[in-house]
C-alpha cells in the first residue's frame, strides 16, 4: 500500500515527542511481563539503559513518521538499525535464540502503537493519517526485527568459525603432543569439553563428512599439515571421544567402507599415541579385512613384529636358513607346516586340519624338518625366533 509522503502536523508530532519517555517506560514494563526471560536484564542500571534505547528507537521512528516515511516508510535511521543489529549479536553471544527478542519487539510495537496513537488522536490526527501511522509502526518494527535477526545470524556464523578455528588448533596440539596444561587451556577457549578418551581415526579427506554424521559432536577434525605424514595422499584425522569398550564396535561399524585406520583409545590428552599407532599401521601397509576399517587393536602382533621390517627380514633369513637346501616347492610346504606346527603347539591333528592334509603328511614333513634343523628345533630360543619369523606372512619376494 503506497504511503502518503505528507508529514504529520507539527502539533501532533510535538505531543508525541513529549510522551516518548513515558511510552518507553510502559513498553519496558510490559515487555518484562510478556517476556519473563528479560526480567533480570531490565533490573537496576541496565534497565535504565534499555529504556533509553527503547526511547531512542521510538524517536527514530517518529522522525520517519514526521518526514512522511521518506523513500521507504519502514527504513529505520542508521544509529537505530545499527543498535538493533548489535542487539541481535548480543543475544547470540548470550546463547539465546531470537524468540525472546522478537517477542519483545512485538510487545513493544503493541504498546507503542496503543499509547502513541492515543496521544496522536488527542492532538487532532485525522483517521487517514492514523491509518498511515499504523502502517509505519509495524513496517518499522519489521525492519528492526530483520536487523536483529541479521546480527544474530552473523554472530553465530562468526563465533562458529572462530570456534572451529580454535578446535582445529586444539586438534593439532593433541596430535603434536602439547603439554597437558596447554591443551586444557586450548580446550576451554574452544568451548570443547574433554572426554575420558580419544581415538585417532585416519581416513581420506573425501570420506570425512560422511563419517562425522554418526560420530560424537565433540569429534575433532584435522586436515592440514598433519604431523609425521609422508604418504602421498589426502589424509584427514578424526579424534573421536569415548570410543573404547562396546562403543568401539559401533565406531568400527560406522566406518565401514571408508578406508579408515583406527588407533587405540587413549586418555584425551595422550591421543598422540593413538595417532602414532594408526600412522604406523598405514605406513606398514597393514591391510584391513573385508574392506572394513583397519582396527589396530586387532592387529597388535603384526604391528609389533613389523615395527622393524629390516630386523624381521634378517631374523627370518637366519631362522629359515636350514630350508635353503631344499627345492622351492618343498620349501614352501615345509615352511607352511612349521608355522602351523608352532601355532598349534605340535598338535598334529590340528595342524593337519589347518593345512587340509592327512596327519601322516604332517608327520612326514615334521620328520624332514627335524632332519634339516637337528636338535635346535627343540631349543626354546630357536622356537621363539621361528615363531617370530613365521608370525607374519613374508612378502612375496621372500624365498621363505
Amino acid at each position: 500500500m503506497p504511503v502518503d509522503p505528507a508529514p504529520f502536523p507539527e502539533a501532533v508530532a510535538e505531543a508525541m515527542r513529549a510522551d516518548l519517555p513515558a511510552v518507553a517506560e510502559r513498553a519496558v514494563e510490559e515487555i518484562i511481563v510478556g517476556v519473563p526471560s528479560y526480567a533480570d536484564a531490565f533490573l537496576g542500571p541496565m534497565g535504565r539503559k534499555i529504556s533509553t534505547a527503547v526511547e531512542m528507537a521510538l524517536r527514530g521512528f517518529l522522525q520517519v513518521a514526521v518526514d512522511g516515511g521518506g523513500v521507504d516508510a519502514g527504513t529505520p535511521g542508521g544509529p537505530v538499525v545499527e543498535a538493533a543489529y548489535a542487539l541481535g549479536r548480543g543475544e547470540a553471544r548470550s546463547g539465546r535464540s531470537m524468540d525472546a527478542l522478537l517477542a519483545a519487539y512485538r510487545v513493544g510495537a503493541r504498546v507503542s502503537w496503543r499509547d502513541m496513537s492515543a496521544t496522536a488522536v488527542r492532538a487532532g490526527l485525522d483517521p487517514m493519517s492514523l491509518a498511515r501511522f499504523a502502517e509505519l509502526v509495524f513496517a518499522y518494527i519489521d525492519r528492526l526485527s530483520a536487523a536483529s535477526v541479521a546480527g544474530h545470524a552473523d554472530e553465530l556464523a562468526s563465533s562458529s568459525r572462530e570456534r572451529q578455528r580454535l578446535r582445529e588448533r586444539l586438534a593439532r596440539g593433541l596430535l603434536t603432543g602439547s603439554p597437558h596444561a596447554e591443551l586444557a587451556e586450548m580446550a576451554q577457549r574452544a568451548e570443547w569439553t574433554p572426554p575420558r578418551t580419544l581415538t585417532a581415526v585416519l581416513l581420506p579427506e573425501g570420506r570425512v563428512r560422511g563419517a562425522l554424521v554418526s560420530l560424537d559432536p565433540r569429534t575433532l577434525v584435522a586436515t592440514e599439515d598433519l604431523p609425521g605424514t609422508d604418504a602421498p595422499r589426502e589424509l584427514s584425522v578424526l579424534l573421536v571421544p569415548d570410543a573404547e569398550g562396546a562403543a568401539r564396535g559401533a565406531l568400527l561399524r560406522g566406518l565401514a567402507g571408508r578406508r579408515a585406520v583406527v588407533g587405540p583409545a587413549r586418555p584425551w590428552w595422550g591421543v598422540q599415541a593413538s595417532y602414532g599407532r594408526a600412522l604406523r599401521a598405514l605406513r606398514l601397509d597393514v591391510v584391513a579385512e573385508d574392506d572394513g576399517p583397519l582396527d589396530t587393536d586387532a592387529r597388535l602382533a603384526e604391528l609389533v613384529l613389523r615395527a622393524d621390517e629390516e630386523a624381521l627380514a634378517d631374523l627370518r633369513a637366519r631362522a629359515l636358513a636350514p630350508l635353503a637346501t631344499v627345492g622351492e616347492t618343498a620349501r614352501e610346504k615345509l615352511t607352511e607346516t612349521l608355522r602351523s606346527w608352532l601355532l598349534h603347539h605340535g598338535r598334529r591333528d590340528q595342524v593337519a586340519a589347518a593345512l587340509f592334509v592327512h596327519p601322516q603328511t604332517v608327520r612326514y614333513r615334521m620328520t624332514q624338518l627335524r632332519e634339516l634343523y637337528g636338535p635346535v628345533l627343540e631349543d626354546p630360543q630357536t622356537v621363539l625366533e621361528l615363531t617370530i619369523a613365521l608370525g607374519v606372512a613374508p612378502p612375496s619376494t621372500d624365498p621363505g
